[in-house]
């Protein structure tokens, strides 16, 4: 679960320094016995954010591991004994998360049983020294553990613990210079997979000894090798693309025919209800034509039997920080557009030029700038601006770049700085939109020229707390707690909500990302992944089963559940006032913005109307409205098809059949397997 772990630290930003000092050597070694300390930097984006150390002696392993970002952090002591084959006999993993769930981890093989307790439950099972317990709060080091008992494997694979089975590859070599030292080393990349929804990259020396664990965002890198971060993180991207690349090659359906989908209901979103079967024609990516049902196929054409499902216009996520396998779940979840809340401007441009020219699959994306102000508590996401005049020169350059549709202001950003970026942007016909900036408040961000509210607790705080109290840090999140004593008719709120009214100010609430924060708990399945959570691999089921927050008692526990009635208490009372509410996740899109779009539907909106919302609501609201968000002769070709009614049952989205994207044609039971998925459907042969 470590790419998991990784993902949660950094696209929420996480965990806090545990003081671990470096030194020149990476490597250094006890004379008196063979105990010897590695010393790794965790860096993201470049940025050194924190560290792991490991003092090991033969067979038994202490690991300090922890970093911090965002105002917000984390740490884990592990001590980690193994057998002379590299499988834990015995484990013990003791911390915090990056949003303060306490670690209080346990493995242990006795009499050959093999026994674990984890924030996921206890579990236990028979132990022949053949299998390998994956740790659900393991440190970044524990891909090494994996990858030398896997390599000592005759076939390199291992039945994993508490379940499914971990595999191991060899990828490639590459060179790394030590900086320290002046010396080369070479490193073997492995690919580990099994333990999530994508493999997992390490870098091993000539001694089959850790050098790094890599992504295209973030990367662990022995001492001494910090300045080969970004070409590990480089290669990282080149691997996953070359993985989606083989992915979309394999299960991507374009045809030089005209192709026919007969025999569907389409969802209307203006009319909010679905027309009688009909057969909808796409001409390469354009729908032409919308008639009656056919009972045989034309020469000229591909027939697509729709089987009395109904098609729904492509979803729009609409906070989205996208990478290349987001990319592709969303579009088999049927999400064609994603709007992304801040990324590297490299990394990001790279991924659109790829998908516009069909060399991997995702969805339309429509860019935000991402501003920071420089602080302790910074987010190393986007760009940082140290003073007023760096904040407005980093606008003017999303600006003249001329494809962003907003500037997003994030919590570091002195507010004073914000109406004169508001009023840049707007020159360069982009809206503004954010966090509200520590130490100021809804009220004067509005003023400022916010035109959307990022995150609905960044709304509903300015309610609650004073306004010396720190919002860049974990208290944002925890603060959340005193929502259960807001007075929604008191007149600091409603003066808030009359004006976002009155001024067109729309909240992106990220209702997904507070439910799972404030109702997740430790041993429990949460809500929101109860539907589709047994089709997943086993670490992305012990996930749902991890709470976000520490919680500390019965009252804690009370208060956080109370929190978020309050929060869909007040979004309902927007909705029902008009202010206009935009879907997104902030948990990555696709099944999460299923769970959202149910949410929407306890607002007070009907099924249609959150499909509306979904669909036809935001093109229109991102000025794309002319060629997406309905199906119609004319626009573009981008819609999914579900077997069921989502009119009746919303829930009916979670089973896509097929998804056509931009005119090319997708299976989601043909491309799942390749993420250790179990399809939800048996995949359909094509007529042609």
């Amino acid at each position: 679960m470590i790419r998991m772990l990784f993902i949660s630290i950094f696209s929420s930003s996480l965990f806090f320094l545990t003081g671990c000092s470096k030194q020149q050597d990476s490597i250094s070694h006890d004379d008196t016995s063979n105990a010897t300390t590695e010393k790794f930097d965790v860096l993201f984006g470049g940025s050194d954010v924190g560290d792991l150390v490991v003092k090991r002696n033969n067979n038994q392993f202490d690991i300090d591991f922890g970093f911090s970002n965002n105002g917000r952090g984390a740490s884990t002591i592990e001590s980690l004994t193994v057998s002379d084959e590299g499988l834990p006999l015995a484990w013990a993993i003791k911390g915090k998360t990056v949003f303060g769930n306490s670690v209080d981890e346990s493995f242990s093989v006795e009499k050959g049983q093999a026994t674990w307790r984890a924030s996921d439950g206890e579990g236990n099972s028979p132990f022949s020294n053949n299998e390998l317990y994956v740790g659900q709060s393991a440190s970044p080091y524990a891909l090494f553990i994996y990858a030398r008992a896997l390599l000592s494997d005759s076939d390199n694979k291992i039945s994993a613990l508490p379940g499914g089975e971990l595999s191991i590859s060899n990828l490639q070599e590459m060179t790394l210079s030590n900086a320290n030292t002046g010396i080369s080393e070479t490193a073997t990349i492995y690919a580990i997979n099994g333990i999530e929804l994508d493999p997992s990259y390490i870098a091993l020396d000539s001694k089959q000894q850790m050098l790094a664990f890599l992504s295209p965002r973030f990367a662990l890198v022995r001492d001494g090798f910090a300045s080969e971060d970004m070409r590990l993180r480089e290669l990282a991207a080149t691997l996953n693309a070359k993985r989606f690349e083989t992915i979309a090659k394999k299960v991507t359906h374009k045809f030089a025919k005209i192709v026919r989908i007969n025999n569907v209901r389409i969802f209307d979103p203006v009319a909010l209800k679905l027309s009688e079967k009909q057969s909808v024609v796409v001409n390469t990516n354009q729908i032409v034509a919308i008639e009656d049902v056919v009972d045989t196929q034309a020469p000229e054409e591909v027939l697509i039997d729709g089987k009395g499902g109904t098609l729904i216009p492509g979803l729009f996520e609409m906070h989205g920080h996208i990478s290349d396998n987001d990319a592709l779940l969303n579009v088999m979840a049927g999400v064609t557009s994603v709007r992304d809340m801040g990324n590297e401007k490299e990394v990001l441009d790279a991924l659109i030029d790829k998908i516009d020219n069909n060399i991997l699959i995702g969805p339309r994306i429509t860019k935000s700038g991402f501003i920071e102000g420089k602080s302790e508590f910074s987010a190393a996401t986007g760009e940082l601006a140290s003073t007023k005049q760096e904040a407005l020169d980093l606008v003017k350059m999303y600006g003249e770049s001329g494809d962003y549709f907003q500037i997003k202001v994030y919590s570091s950003v002195n507010p004073d700085w914000v109406p004169d970026m508001a009023k840049v942007a707007k020159i360069y016909g982009m809206r503004v939109t954010g966090h509200i900036p520590a130490f100021s408040n809804v009220d004067e961000m509005i003023a400022a020229g916010y035109d959307e509210i990022t995150h609905i607790n960044q709304v509903m705080l300015s309610w609650v707390l004073a306004r010396e109290e720190d919002t860049r840090t974990l208290f944002r999140i925890t603060g959340i707690k005193r929502f259960v004593y807001l007075d929604l008719n008191s007149e600091k709120v409603q003066n808030t909500l009359n004006t976002m009214l009155e001024k067109n100010i729309a909240v992106d609430p990220t209702l997904v990302i507070h439910e799972l924060g404030l109702t997740a708990r430790n041993g429990e399945t949460r809500i929101g992944v109860i539907d589709y959570i047994d089709n997943m691999p086993i670490g992305v089921q012990r996930q749902a089963k991890q709470a976000l927050l520490d919680v500390a008692d019965e009252d804690e526990d009370t208060a956080y559940r109370l929190a978020f009635a309050k929060v869909m208490e007040t979004l309902t009372l927007m909705h029902n006032k008009g202010i206009f509410i935009v879907p997104g996740t902030d948990l990555g899109g696709a099944f999460e913005l299923h769970r959202e779009l149910e949410l929407f539907s306890q607002l007070g909106m009907s099924n249609a109307e959150v499909l509306r919302r979904a669909s036809y609501d935001m093109a229109n609201y991102l000025g794309q409205g002319d060629s997406l968000g309905s199906i119609e002769v004319g626009k573009l070709a981008d819609f999914f098809l579900v077997p069921g009614d989502p009119l009746n049952d919303l829930r009916a989205i979670k089973t896509v059949a097929m998804v056509v994207k931009d005119g090319n044609i997708y299976y989601p039971s043909q491309v799942y397997p390749e993420f250790g998925i179990k399809p939800f459907l048996a995949f359909p042969a094509d007529s042609n």
